[in-house]
């Protein structure tokens, strides 16, 4: 089986993958190894609990809509935070290099060293991960679309477009794919 290179890409949900923790998801790859598996958060599933609820931190510093999201179904008692790195941030400990060009954050960080360090935040309750080879084995049996990530999908204002938009952006054929009906039999 062909190895993927999948950190700091995005996998969307193709209409055959009717699962209902990854109907119509899209999902950042965050770590990505041929013996380690793959780990990554959903990005289109807001719920409806603001994070200010949840973390002491200010309020300006998570983007719009400031609410956690279901980020997948392992371990959602772990909450994971994505951000992207203020330009010239050094890595002194409040985030670590995940998938380029997105970091993980550390949320027991100093809320002001966060807001100079990090200039947009997002957090997941739980994840989606696979071992080593299982996410290879589901994009060749055609339940993921890979296509390259861009700096706002992590932090879309508009979570429940992400999926029609991303495969928008594709052009031909995905691009036609944002328009299949959830049942596809309908089409």
């Amino acid at each position: 089986m062909e190895t993927l290179a999948l950190a700091g890409r995005l996998l969307v949900a193709t209409p055959l993958l009717g699962d209902p923790p990854f109907f119509r998801s899209v999902i950042a790859v965050l770590e990505h190894g041929a013996e380690s598996g793959a780990l990554g958060v959903v990005l289109n599933r807001p719920m409806s609990l603001p994070v200010a609820d949840v973390l002491a931190l200010g309020p300006d510093l998570f983007s719009p809509p400031a609410v956690v999201f279901d980020g997948g179904p392992v371990s959602p008692e772990t909450a994971i935070a994505v951000g992207l790195p203020a330009p010239g941030a050094p890595a002194d400990g409040t985030w670590r290099p995940s998938a380029p060009p997105y970091v993980t954050v550390d949320l027991d960080a100093d809320a002001d060293l966060l807001a100079r360090e990090v200039r947009r935040l997002r957090v997941f309750a739980g994840y989606a991960g696979w071992a080593a080879g299982q996410l290879e084995a589901e994009v060749a049996e055609g339940a993921w679309y890979v296509v390259d990530s861009l700096p706002d999908d992590v932090f879309a204002a508009d979570p429940h477009a992400l999926w029609r938009g991303v495969l928008r952006r594709q052009g031909w054929p995905l691009a036609a794919v944002a328009t299949c009906p959830a049942d596809p039999t309908l089409n």
